[in-house]
């Protein structure tokens, strides 16, 4: 989706925007004596868009300032009297890219297939893409040759005649540093207290004139719609609308979801009453309906397209009653919880005993082996790739899904293919992204871009009028987070101890009390069996020269029937939509027609 694009007449800018996006307020312009400013999203704060624009502008726009990147999800380009700065937060929630030849770049964008239009498809980007969704996002490569994303928390600058300058990485001008331990935290009880003060500070940058919070009946959802409901009602000028947003299942396993929803729903209305409650019927909903259309449509592929039926359902109820914002409970599961991979700092440090001790607490609380546990969370983050190797080895006997993990070559993807376009080093660079040479660190990293649903949300955002916002994603949060010791917030038998306790006077009893959720699995074994056949047909039937190149389809359809039967888990799975997903996306290149919406000139450069 195309919300704005910078162009050259001769050697002068020419900036537009999408009259659609700007009218819904999703795309902000502001102006000052420094300069020009567009802001796709939101900074600072998603109620005063243009306050946020304009410090944005005025911060950047002082000779030689290197500003911190306000909090938010945004793209901007800033025009300024002697320079143009690209710029996207560190959760990186609105995409941005720039096409380059020679060092100067031709066109901004956030759209890549916009300006990528008629280029070479970029071979390493697939493969790069096959490794896992987890780095694909934050990786400079698109699937146009010459077309490059601006990374999350980067500032890339031009010259005004669009000459590239430089770029400062994430990490030089982050919104919150990650500080060191602290030693000050002497328990649970402090860590509550402070993860506390940071989620009600993300939850009020988000808050809009007309907010939703999507209540799944878990501790996370609710958490953020009791947060929000007391924030609003505390309002000098009366409480803002508070929509609370459920899909409602009746039958099946997640019928049993239902006690934990109502109750969550009716703790969220004490401190709102006013709130609306928005039950949706989801019964009909699987995984894989509507697919191609879905993963078809995208700016890139899109490794969620399967879940997309179910979320468009939900934004549809929002859109319809006018809500600028969508919260949900997004990003707690690695963030607001004790970090396993403390295990592997202990081993690395020769802290085995303590290791062993604190694996076997591990262990217990999750009703797992300890040879599991310190597989999982010691062996693995620092052999990845050979864990990976060893498993399928181990776990394949005569399936195409068994032992598959999460970097190893899945077989369906040709090996003259992966050789040649660095398909093992996509999956090095992967591994290092979700490890990395500290993974109880790198854990945080790779949260930001596990299992929330954005490139739906961006590609629905014009019919829409919001975006999806994570706050436990929100930097404050994962600072917060990232500087609590272990020791101070793991409880054996208790996941997310830390989250309950900040939490413990608002959750409802039923939600504070529960320590495990009902998957989404029903949804996803329900698509197969419905759309299966369908989706074998589709990839026998593909004519995109790239997809036979690329993939032994036969391998591949073999894999979607062995999903079909409840082979394999969920990194297997994963592997298996990713690959659709491309197949539909491919096939989507040359059939579906890029739509432009009016644009209104902001530089017109004449």
């Amino acid at each position: 989706m195309r919300a704005l694009l910078l162009e050259w007449a001769g050697a002068t800018p020419r900036l537009s925007v999408s009259a659609a996006l700007a009218r819904r307020g999703l795309v902000t312009t502001a102006a000052s004596p420094a300069g020009t400013a567009v802001v796709v999203g939101w900074a600072g704060s998603a109620r005063d868009r243009v306050a946020g624009a304009r410090g944005l502008l005025d911060a950047f726009a002082r000779p030689g300032a290197s500003p911190r990147l306000p909090a938010g999800d945004y793209a901007a380009v800033l025009v300024c009297h002697d320079r143009i700065l690209l710029v996207r937060d560190e959760q990186a929630r609105v995409p941005l890219f720039f096409r380059e030849s020679g060092g100067r770049v031709s066109a901004v964008s956030t759209s890549a297939r916009h300006l990528g239009e008629g280029a070479e498809l970029e071979r390493r980007y697939f493969c790069r893409y096959l490794t896992g969704a987890a780095a694909q996002p934050h990786w400079e490569l698109t699937p146009f040759r010459g077309v490059h994303r601006v990374l999350g928390g980067e500032v890339v600058e031009l010259s005004l005649t669009g000459r590239l300058r430089g770029r400062v990485p994430e990490g030089h001008r982050r919104a919150y540093d990650p500080p060191a331990p602290a030693a000050d935290v002497a328990g649970l009880g402090d860590a509550a207290r402070d993860l506390r003060r940071a989620l009600e500070n993300a939850v009020a940058r988000r808050l809009g004139k007309v907010t939703a919070c999507h209540v799944s009946g878990g501790t996370d959802s609710t958490s953020v719609a009791l947060l929000a409901a007391r924030l609003l009602a505390a309002e000098p000028g009366g409480p803002g609308d508070l929509v609370l947003l459920a899909g409602r299942f009746g039958t099946g396993e997640l019928a049993g979801e239902r006690p934990y929803l109502d109750e969550a729903m009716e703790g969220v209305r004490l401190h709102a009453p006013g709130a609306r409650l928005v039950s949706v019927d989801a019964d009909d909903v699987s995984d894989f309906d509507d697919f191609e259309r879905h993963a078809a449509d995208a700016d890139e592929p899109h490794a969620h397209a399967f879940r997309a039926p179910f979320w468009s359902r939900l934004h549809a109820a929002a859109a319809g009653l006018g809500c600028d914002v969508l919260l949900t409970g997004c990003g707690a599961d690695p963030v607001a919880d004790a970090n396993p991979l403390h295990l592997h700092r202990l081993a690395r440090t020769g802290q085995l005993r303590r290791m062993a001790r604190q694996a076997r607490a591990w262990a217990s609380d999750g009703e797992r082996g300890l040879r599991d546990v310190v597989t999982a969370n010691v062996v693995r983050p620092a052999l990845p790739l050979a864990t990976e190797r060893v498993t399928a080895v181990l776990g394949r006997r005569g399936t195409v899904l068994g032992g598959l993990g999460g970097f190893a070559r899945p077989p369906w993807l040709r090996r003259d293919f992966a050789r040649a376009h660095g398909y093992r080093e996509a999956s090095v660079a992967e591994a290092r992204f979700v490890f990395g040479r500290r993974p109880e660190e790198s854990l945080y990293d790779a949260a930001n871009y596990i299992a929330a649903p954005d490139p739906l949300s961006w590609r629905r955002a014009r019919q829409d009028g919001f975006l999806l916002s994570h706050p436990f994603l929100d930097p404050e949060v994962v600072a917060t987070m990232r500087r609590l010791p272990a020791e101070a917030v793991f409880r054996p038998g208790r996941p997310k101890a830390v989250l309950r306790e900040a939490m413990a006077d608002l959750l409802p009893e039923r939600i504070r009390g529960r320590t495990a959720k009902i998957p989404f699995d029903e949804l996803y074994a329900r698509g197969l069996r419905t759309h299966g056949d369908g989706l074998i047909d589709l990839c026998r039937s593909a004519s995109h020269p790239l997809v036979m190149e690329m993939f032994d389809v036969e391998t591949l359809c073999r894999a979607v029937r062995e999903a079909r039967l409840g082979l394999g888990d969920a990194y297997s799975w994963d592997r298996v939509n990713s690959a659709l997903a491309l197949v539909v996306w491919l096939e989507g290149i040359g059939r579906c027609h890029l739509t432009h919406d009016t644009a209104v000139p902001v530089i017109s450069g004449s």
